[in-house]
């Protein structure tokens, strides 16, 4: 472990090699944020505002292919802040039901200002745990990472490899508990402060329908085996320790189907 950890912050003392790295993740988080749109698109065209949806999806494309060539951190810090924000732009087109109660007009946090706000926030703290974990259990350091700057207290290797696990892991799965009305408006309370907390009864529905998301199965792009959903931030994890160690040539991001 403290020789991976010593390769770890080698690679973080040098731009170049983070770069590398930084980049894969964020090429992910894209592929996987053009995915969620895709699938909007081909179920829901006929519900959706389309024209919309496709306009952002062709801006995601270019990125993509901006990142693949880009070559420093700024510019690529700069991509990843632009593709969030226009995948945000189009999320509440993804919103099909209890729209009086659900909707997502800009991405805030700490806190939260809407539900839908505090169903991600919630959803990627989750995801944030089960990452930082998976880190520290193959050995990394999750509190120094490669895109996201070194900050006390901030699991930036986390930070960094939850960006291509949020679409699939905690977009979808904060869509569909509103699309099919697992979540309700009174699961949420709305403090003095503006912002919206969810109540512990819509807690309890979340974390039920995260810990059993966990657990369905699907087939590691990069491996080619089965595995539940619950182990994609263990095995991106060891992949991530595997190119430290030089036993792969590149970091492969997780991809979802």
């Amino acid at each position: 472990n403290v020789l991976l950890r010593r390769a770890q912050y080698r690679i973080a003392d040098n731009d170049e090699q983070s770069l590398d790295i930084a980049r894969s993740c964020i090429i992910g988080k894209i592929v996987n944020c053009k995915t969620v749109l895709g699938r909007s698109i081909r179920d829901h065209g006929e519900v959706i505002d389309l024209k919309k949806v496709r306009i952002v999806d062709g801006l995601l494309t270019d990125s993509l292919e901006k990142a693949m060539s880009c070559n420093s951190a700024d510019s690529l810090r700069g991509i990843e802040g632009n593709c969030a924000k226009w995948y945000f732009d189009v999320f509440d087109e993804l919103i099909l039901r209890q729209k009086d109660s659900f909707f997502l007009y800009e991405r805030n946090r700490r806190p939260p200002l809407d539900n839908m706000n505090s169903i991600l926030s919630f959803l990627y703290s989750l995801l944030a745990h089960d990452t930082e974990s998976a880190l520290e259990t193959v050995g990394l350091d999750p509190y120094v990472g490669f895109f996201h700057t070194d900050r006390p207290g901030r699991p930036s290797l986390a930070l960094d490899l939850m960006e291509e696990l949020r679409p699939f892991m905690a977009d979808r799965l904060a869509l569909n508990l509103v699309n099919l009305q697992q979540v309700r408006g009174s699961d949420f309370l709305k403090k003095e402060n503006g912002g919206v907390f969810i109540t512990d009864e819509g807690r309890k529905t979340i974390l039920g329908a995260w810990q059993k998301r966990k657990t369905e199965k699907i087939t590691h792009p990069y491996l080619k085996e089965k595995i539940p959903v619950g182990l994609i931030p263990y095995v991106q994890a060891l992949l991530l320790a595997r190119f430290i160690r030089k036993d792969i040539d590149g970091y492969p991001p997780f991809f979802m189907n």
